[in-house]
């Protein structure tokens, strides 16, 4: 089903807020107003507006470090989110978790995981106790391609289709783990295929393609909280930018970069938006430079917002601090 002219609208809006966010981000990050690793979500912003709109406010996200397309597409707010990746109070982990977790428990966002294929456990205990609880809330695990190459994620579709539960595994094959290309990683390279050793239903997508992507999950979203049991997404896509803003990026050609670049999802919402359904190009003009006022906000917030206290440390590290 193709969306309507607000819906995809409000989608390329979205998709160029993460596009900015990562890029203003990228500069905080050389500048050294941001400690540790960065790793961005440049080019895959469609997997996240695709998937995650099609999921309702009691479904649980738990998802990797390259995190921060899923925290906007969910719906927190850039201001915090920056604040976080600058390490200050105002964050949404009050400056301690940083890039790699952002987390929000009041939208039942569980955070972006540094541990590779790790997170897919929590994953799939959140949806064992929505089953438990007769809750009818399902849970979307978010990973690259290089999880599924960790013996942990074999076992968690295993015990998710034993179980028989409410959980979407959405592979984001990016083709690259770090900066390993996938076919020199994996002898599977079509990753859905992996989810046969579990018998579970697979699909494959473009993930270049916010309407292709969020079609497929609206069926399957509604699917496996009827009960169908688990389901497998492979979307393919690409990071324009390394592993993370550190990363030389010396293993990809320029001439597949530009290939890639050339299917850009943002680009094909705005030739979509003004060819076949009529907006301006000065309403996408207008609309650009709002989401270019919004991430000067966030900017000048996370840069007002007060470094957390020494005397805080040990404080919000355990649920019950001694």
């Amino acid at each position: 089903m193709q969306p309507d002219t607000d819906t995809l609208r409000a989608w390329y809006r979205e998709m160029l807020l993460v596009r900015r966010f990562e890029e203003r981000a990228r500069q905080a990050y050389q500048q050294g107003k941001i400690g540790g690793f960065l790793h961005l979500y440049i080019g895959e912003e469609a997997i996240a507006a695709g998937a995650i709109h099609a999921l309702k406010p009691q479904d649980h996200i738990v998802t990797h470090y390259r995190d921060h397309g899923h925290a906007i597409a969910r719906g927190l707010d850039p201001k915090r989110l920056m604040a976080e990746l600058f390490g200050r109070v105002d964050g949404y982990n009050k400056g301690r978790g940083g890039s790699m977790h952002f987390a929000d428990a009041s939208q039942n966002f569980w955070g972006g995981y540094a541990i590779v294929a790790g997170h897919l456990t929590i994953a799939v205990g959140l949806a064992l106790a929505a089953r438990r609880s007769g809750s009818d809330a399902i849970v979307l695990a978010i990973f690259g391609d290089g999880a599924t190459d960790n013996g942990t994620f074999y076992e968690c579709l295993n015990f998710a289709k034993v179980w028989d539960l409410p959980v979407i595994f959405l592979c984001e094959n990016n083709q690259f783990g770090m900066g390993v290309a996938i076919e020199k990683a994996s002898a599977v390279t079509d990753v859905h295929k992996k989810a046969c050793m579990a018998d579970m239903l697979a699909h494959q997508v473009d993930g270049m393609d916010v309407v292709k992507v969020n079609a497929l999950f609206g069926r399957i979203v509604e699917e496996v909280r009827a009960g169908s049991g688990p389901q497998f997404v492979e979307a393919r896509c690409f990071r324009y930018q390394g592993h993370s803003v550190a990363d030389p990026d010396q293993y990809r050609s320029k001439e597949l970069i530009e290939q890639w670049k050339r299917r850009d999802p943002i680009e094909r919402a705005r030739r979509m938006l003004i060819e076949e359904r009529g907006v301006s190009p000065d309403e996408i003009v207008a609309l650009d430079a709002g989401v270019e006022r919004e991430i000067d906000e966030a900017v000048a917030y996370a840069d007002a917002s007060p470094a957390p206290d020494p005397a805080t440390m040990v404080e919000h590290v355990y649920a019950n601090p001694i």
